[in-house]
């Protein structure tokens, strides 16, 4: 019976809450405009976790497809850091294929002037409805990354598109100072690691890997009759131009590009010279070393042929090294 009563009690209380509920001096118009709002703000977020995940997913693909060995290290970064790498590999790929992709260099020079204006317009917090802005945009609100770097990328691609070969090889090593390095600073940062033994590597790092991507694409450039070896290096061992775009493997063009592997070779070194006092955490942002070193040894085997067939394949081993050289936590 008290038991019955208590529900009773409970079921009345609760009617009487209602009761009150609907006849409070609030104008119905009012309660269905708070409603309205609420569904608008409901909306407007999960339209934009999706419009985030189309973004990021943008990014993913864009760097699976045109710099893989770059989407493999990035997979292997600390949880919080791996979107942001794929976010600004992207970048970095937007960039490097505009020289490829545009018949003009007035219309390159557009395209450089559009990211500039990007990155202005990101640390006002108003960046482009486009998906790699957008990443990038959560990136530097994340990581409160520098906007010098970025700058740096996009101020060097833009001389690149000049189009000719380096007057030497200190030109090539500044052109891949001012991108590539720039690109491991800002992984840097996105690892949260401040140190200067870090950034000394890095910049050794940067160096040789687009000493390296020089020598890789030297086939693909050479088959669109353009040449962008150093010069210097060049005219030393009475190697033309022509003989690049040829295709030929005589002795002084492989002298050529023996001397431009070597130097990459030095960088890699210089780079290690400074591991014992670079910080455990900095050590996933040059995981990239194992690409480099994989492709200076092929091409050594190869007898510093840069035509041969076997350099243009990709190592299917690759994968697992950068993942045994994670695990390992050394560069």
């Amino acid at each position: 019976m008290a038991a019955g009563i208590s529900a009773k009690h409970g079921l009345l209380s609760s009617k009487t809450a209602l009761y009150h509920a609907l006849h409070r001096n609030k104008p119905p118009t009012s309660v269905f405009t708070q409603r309205a709002a609420d569904i608008q703000t409901v909306r407007a977020a999960t339209s934009a976790t999706a419009d985030s995940q189309v973004n990021e997913k943008y990014c993913l693909d864009l760097v699976r497809s045109r710099d893989y060995d770059g989407f493999v290290s990035s997979l292997l970064l600390p949880e919080e850091a791996r979107r942001s790498s794929l976010a600004l590999r992207a970048f970095n790929v937007e960039l490097a294929q505009v020289k490829d992709s545009v018949s003009q260099k007035t219309i390159g020079l557009m395209r450089m002037q559009f990211w500039k204006s990007t990155i202005e317009d990101i640390y006002r917090d108003d960046p482009p409805n486009q998906p790699v802005s957008a990443e990038l945009w959560r990136v530097v609100r994340k990581h409160y990354l520098t906007k010098r770097w970025l700058l740096r990328i996009v101020t060097e691609r833009e001389k690149d598109l000049d189009d000719r070969a380096y007057r030497n090889l200190q030109e090539l090593e500044t052109y891949s100072e001012n991108t590539q390095s720039s690109l491991i600073y800002l992984l840097l940062e996105c690892l949260g690691v401040k140190d200067v033994h870090a950034d000394h590597a890095a910049s050794h790092i940067g160096k040789a890997q687009g000493i390296v991507t020089c020598l890789r694409a030297t086939p693909y450039h050479s088959s669109r009759r353009k040449v962008y070896l150093p010069m210097d290096v060049c005219m030393l061992h009475g190697a033309s131009q022509e003989d690049f775009i040829r295709g030929r493997r005589d002795q002084k063009v492989r002298d050529v590009v023996y001397d431009i592997a070597s130097q990459a070779h030095v960088h890699l070194q210089h780079a290690r010279s400074f591991s014992s006092n670079v910080p455990t955490a900095a050590t996933p942002a040059f995981l990239q070393t194992v690409v480099l070193e994989d492709y200076l040894q092929r091409i050594r085997r190869a007898d510093f042929d840069v035509f041969n067939p076997s350099l243009q394949k990709r190592n299917p081993l690759i994968p697992l090294q950068l993942y045994f050289r994670s695990w390992k936590n050394t560069y």
